[in-house]
C-alpha cells in the first residue's frame, strides 16, 4: 500500500481499491487506472437552484428544498441554517407572492412533505429567478450554481449534484479518450439526500437511451459508473442476464450485498458518511474492499466537494 502524502489545497484525491491493493493518488491519475475498451457512464443530470427562501407562518426564516416532482405537486423539505427542522401541515411564503403548502408527509414522516406550489410563473424560471443551490451545514459558504454542475451535465433536474464526476475536466476526457476508454451518458434526476441520514432512497426518475444500452451491451472490456446514481439507473433496466435495456420512468431500486450487481464492474464514488445508504450499494460491489478503504480513509475529504474513490470488482 503505498503511502498517503499530502496534496495541494486544490487537489482531488483519489484512492483506488483494486483487489486487494489500495492506492493512494490524485484524480488526474484516474485515466491510468483503466483499460482500453473500458466505458465509463457518467449522469448527465444538471443540479437546478433547489433551495427557495420562505416564511413559516408566525414569520419564521426557513429554506424550502425541492427535491422530486410528485402527481400531488413537490416533494420538498424544510431547512433552517443548513439544519433540519420539524415541519408540519402549514402554508409557507415564497419570494414574488409565491406559496407552498404541505400537504402531507411523503415516506418519511415529518420530514419530507408532498407539497402544492402556487408561483407566479413556470417552476424552472422561477427557481433560476428566486432559488439558491441546496446547501447543508457542512458548506462553510454559499458558492454559485455552475460549481454545482459537472462536464456531463445538460439535463437539469437534479436537486443535489451527482457529484462523483465533479472532478472530470476536459483534460480528463482528452486522457480517457487516448488510453481508448469511452464514455457514455445516462440521466437520473437526485432528489434531496436523505440517504445521508441512513434511509432508504425513494424514487427517482431516470433515462436510459437506446444508444447507451446498446453501447454497454457491445463493450469490449469492464463498465465503470460513475456515482451510485448511475449504478441505480443500470441496475434498474438490466435483466437477470445482464443486458441493459434503454428505459424511462421512477426507480424504486435499493442495492444492497444481498442484491448483486449485474451489469457494473466498477464505481467512482465520492466518501460517505458511516450512516448513508450508499454504503450498502458500494458493499455490493466488494464488502471487504470498501472496509478495508473506509479503513484507510483518514484525510480523505467527504461530501460532494470532496475526494474521490474508484473501486474495481
Amino acid at each position: 500500500m503505498s503511502a498517503l502524502r499530502a496534496p495541494a489545497a486544490d487537489t482531488v484525491r483519489l484512492m483506488v481499491s483494486d483487489g486487494d491493493r489500495l492506492i493512494h493518488t490524485d484524480f488526474d491519475s484516474l485515466p491510468t487506472h483503466l483499460r482500453a475498451g473500458d466505458l465509463l457512464i457518467a449522469n448527465a443530470s444538471a443540479t437546478i437552484p433547489a433551495a427557495l427562501p420562505a416564511r413559516r407562518p408566525d414569520g419564521t426564516a426557513v429554506d424550502l428544498h425541492l427535491s422530486t416532482p410528485h402527481q400531488e405537486g413537490y416533494v420538498v423539505e424544510v431547512r433552517r441554517h443548513g439544519r433540519r427542522v420539524k415541519a408540519h401541515a402549514e402554508a409557507l411564503t415564497l419570494p414574488a407572492g409565491g406559496r407552498a403548502t404541505l400537504l402531507a408527509p411523503y415516506l418519511s414522516p415529518g420530514r419530507l412533505w408532498i407539497a402544492q406550489l402556487e408561483l407566479p410563473e413556470p417552476l424552472l424560471p422561477y427557481l433560476y429567478r428566486h432559488g439558491a443551490p441546496i446547501r447543508y451545514a457542512h458548506h462553510t459558504a454559499p458558492r454559485p450554481l455552475s460549481d454545482y454542475q459537472t462536464i456531463f451535465a445538460t439535463e437539469p433536474g437534479s436537486a443535489e449534484m451527482p457529484s462523483a464526476a465533479r472532478p472530470f475536466t476536459k483534460a480528463t476526457l482528452r486522457a480517457l479518450r487516448d488510453r481508448g476508454v469511452s464514455v457514455q451518458r445516462i440521466t437520473l434526476h437526485t432528489g434531496v439526500s436523505s440517504q445521508e441520514r441512513g434511509e432508504r432512497p425513494y424514487p427517482e426518475r431516470y433515462h436510459v437511451s437506446a444508444h447507451t444500452a446498446r453501447r454497454i451491451n457491445e463493450r469490449t472490456g469492464r463498465v465503470i459508473a460513475v456515482g451510485t446514481t448511475v449504478v441505480r439507473a443500470l441496475e434498474t433496466v438490466a435483466d437477470a442476464r445482464g443486458r441493459v435495456h434503454a428505459g424511462s420512468g421512477w426507480t424504486n431500486l435499493m442495492i444492497t450485498p444481498k442484491s448483486p450487481i449485474r451489469v457494473v464492474d466498477g464505481l467512482l464514488t465520492g466518501w460517505h458518511d458511516p450512516d448513508a445508504s450508499h454504503l450498502l450499494m458500494l458493499e455490493a460491489i466488494g464488502v471487504d474492499a470498501i472496509r478495508r478503504a473506509y479503513a484507510a480513509s483518514a484525510g480523505y475529504r467527504r461530501h460532494e466537494f470532496g475526494d474521490s474513490h474508484l473501486i474495481l470488482r
